[in-house]
């Protein structure tokens, strides 16, 4: 029995990047409190830095999401 790679399933990958688009978001905004309500400047900036890599992410998985659309689309007409 030779291993055979598993097809490529991109049926909901979509719904998964919505759901870390979601997440990343609601952490985003988590922060933003926390830096707010902190005196510990150390903190705030670590907060910071680390919403500056969310917003980075943000973009890349919204251009992911619009890379499965187009998938998504291309194959629809092959149907």
């Amino acid at each position: 029995m030779a291993n055979r790679p598993n097809p490529d399933d991109r049926s909901d990958n979509v719904e998964k990047l919505q759901e870390q688009i979601d997440n990343t978001i609601k952490n985003y905004r988590l922060a933003e409190d926390m830096i707010r309500l902190t005196d510990n400047e150390k903190t705030k900036r670590e907060l910071g830095e680390k919403n500056k890599r969310r917003l980075e992410s943000l973009k890349g998985m919204k251009k992911e999401i619009r890379e499965e659309a187009l998938h998504a689309r291309k194959m629809d007409n092959f149907s």
